[in-house]
């Protein structure tokens, strides 16, 4: 079996409290775009792990560890699992947890595990933050740690979405390190209602000022963005990669 597991932006990013116990509570809008990683699932004697494309460490992959978590408490049987990395790493586009959430979602096919979508979720949930979000991929507002989800009503179709990955790999340790929590003036689900032309001076990700100041080549590839006449320009997650939003219709909201 292959699917293509693919990446995801943020619309606005919120820091808003540390917890006790070390995580952060935030608020962010993952949006999932078709940039995409290639994994194929196939039963084998003895369970196999290969990658391509961009190098990674297969020890630690999120599609192994997805492998282990439902091997725990299923026995299934032994896979190989080939993946061929087309997503970059440490760049805030989440390719290492949607890795994990397809392999979920595949091997709960493939051996007919017959979990819903709720029971993935939380399998998921023990893989990081961002991997519930990608068992349904469909737009939605994260809250909490980034595991609690709200479907949103977005539609992005009427807009190109490019990409731009400056030489800069910021891990999410660094990154939090940076961030001062706080609450903010205006509720996310408020501006993203706003007409999108207004969205470059309203729609925020926490993380940009102190990435921006540390990193001068992300700051520059959201210029390019800008001048090149994006109606949106912005750090994705808390990793270097920029995505610029393109109108290519008269549809503005």
């Amino acid at each position: 079996m292959i699917t293509f597991p693919n990446a995801k932006i943020n619309l606005g990013l919120q820091v808003l409290a540390k917890r006790d116990d070390g995580y952060h509570e935030i608020e962010t809008c993952l949006y999932p775009i078709d940039l995409c990683d290639v994994l194929e699932i196939v039963k084998s004697d003895q369970f196999s792990f290969q990658s391509s494309g961009f190098a990674i460490d297969g020890d630690s992959n999120l599609a192994v560890q997805a492998y282990d978590l439902l091997n725990t408490d299923f026995q299934i049987p032994s896979v190989s699992i080939h993946l061929h990395k087309v997503i970059p790493m440490g760049a805030g586009l989440g390719g290492g947890s949607s890795d994990a959430a397809f392999t979920l979602k595949m091997l709960n096919e493939i051996f007919e595990l017959e979990l819903d979508s709720f029971q993935l979720r939380n399998y998921a949930a023990k893989l990081g933050a961002d991997c519930p979000f990608f068992i349904e991929n469909t737009p939605a507002i994260a809250t909490g740690t980034g595991t609690d989800l709200e479907h949103m009503d977005l539609d992005l179709s009427s807009f190109r979405i490019e990409l731009r990955h400056p030489a800069a790999h910021i891990s999410t340790a660094e990154a939090y390190a940076m961030i001062t929590p706080s609450k903010s003036e205006h509720g996310l689900k408020e501006v993203l209602d706003l007409p999108k032309s207004e969205w470059q001076g309203a729609l925020k990700n926490d993380f940009e000022e102190p990435i921006l100041d540390r990193y001068p080549e992300i700051l520059q590839a959201k210029n390019e963005f800008i001048n090149e006449g994006a109606i949106y320009a912005a750090m994705t997650g808390s990793g270097a990669s920029v995505f610029g939003m393109f109108l290519i219709s008269s549809q503005t909201r």
